[in-house]
């Protein structure tokens, strides 16, 4: 495939309502769009990274600066050019996972849609429509939450996630517990903990919970392994898993028994796929996490999660859980699942006049003929 340069453009979305986590709290979703444009089709990929380095190391104008300066170019140099050359072409650039997963998905996308073919079937999706949960920032207070997951329940999902952290853990809990009885519940703590919580966190274990969600340090498998012996309650890896390989660590060491996949964290979707069959090879659970993405994010997100070992809903909510007005044609929830795509490549595109309100800055790059 020949592409005669990359576009990168900024946005900044409002979201319908602030997310708060142990990371803060956003009220904007400021993302980096990809848009590869070849011969014969044009693709776009979009950024998982936040606006400050604070789920990982990796933010929106880093992510622009080392795609400007390195990443974009070294696709110059890849002869006949496909979406699995990327990774290797990137490989020599250390880290920038987000970065090269937005890359490589809009080099996909273009490839896909110039062959008529969708991510789901690409990546070797089985279903036509995915079970969906939502997940829920940390609330001013307990009443709060409770009315805002009432809401959320009555709008279908399938699945509660709510967002922990020291201070704010069992107590809201137990009064999602007791208020909605024996919905699929699961906590996600964005290694807000250390192993020395670990006689607190088996307090969870009165709530039978889907999971505990990344309790500990990213790079502590083995103090996830050790929780894992000291609670009951199934331990899922998120920020821990950026690779197949470390999946395959952290089910050999015990350090997990569900895995989150988000494919901005582990390098693309190519990747995604291969943690995906590492996971199914072991008999463990996956399910698709999210990054606010936008309609662009969220298509591809949907496809990876048409996949036989996603079992579990996912973080991919509908359009209105986070966006008024979304850069695609809304993703609208049906009985608490959403429809796959089935177009060539991602199956949706931006809205033009949408796309133009929200943009911020956009930097063509001009790709050399290899």
């Amino acid at each position: 495939m020949k592409i005669e340069g990359v576009e990168l453009r900024t946005v900044e979305v409002p979201l319908v309502s602030p997310f708060r986590t142990s990371f803060g709290t956003e009220t904007v979703r400021e993302a980096l769009l990809v848009r590869v444009v070849g011969a014969e089709s044009e693709g776009w990929g979009e950024c998982g990274a936040g606006t400050a380095p604070l789920y990982s190391s990796q933010y929106t104008h880093g992510a622009a600066d080392v795609l400007g300066r390195f990443l974009v170019p070294a696709l110059g140099a890849v002869p006949d050019l496909a979406a699995h050359r990327v990774a290797p072409a990137l490989a020599a650039f250390k880290g920038h996972r987000m970065a090269k997963a937005a890359l490589e998905t809009a080099v996909l996308d273009a490839e896909l849609r110039a062959r008529g073919v969708s991510f789901a079937e690409a990546l070797g999706g089985v279903r036509d429509r995915v079970p969906c949960g939502v997940s829920v920032g940390i609330t001013e207070s307990v009443p709060t939450l409770l009315d805002v997951v009432d809401g959320y329940l009555e709008a279908g999902y399938l699945r509660i996630k709510l967002k922990i952290e020291p201070g704010w853990d069992i107590e809201p809990v137990r009064a999602v517990r007791e208020r909605f009885g024996d919905i699929p519940l699961q906590v996600d703590a964005n290694a807000a903990y250390r192993l020395g919580d670990a006689r607190h966190l088996a307090r969870l274990d009165a709530f039978d919970l889907l999971m505990l969600e990344q309790p500990l340090a990213e790079d502590d498998l083995l103090g996830h392994a050790e929780l894992a012996r000291r609670i009951s309650t199934p331990i899922c890896l998120d920020e821990s898993i950026v690779s197949a390989r470390a999946a395959a660590t952290a089910l050999t060491l015990g350090a997990c028994q569900v895995v989150n996949i988000k494919p901005g964290r582990v390098g693309g979707y190519l990747e995604a796929r291969r943690i995906h069959d590492v996971c199914a090879a072991h008999d463990v659970p996956v399910w698709c996490g999210g990054m606010l993405e936008t309609g662009l994010g969220r298509a591809a997100n949907v496809a990876l999660a048409s996949l036989p070992g996603f079992v579990l809903p996912g973080d991919t909510s509908a359009s209105d859980r986070y966006y008024r007005t979304d850069l695609t044609e809304p993703f609208q929830l049906a009985d608490g699942r959403l429809t796959v795509p089935t177009g060539p490549g991602l199956g949706v595109s931006p809205l033009p006049e949408v796309l133009a309100e929200v943009t911020t800055s956009t930097t063509w790059l001009p790709l050399p003929a290899s």
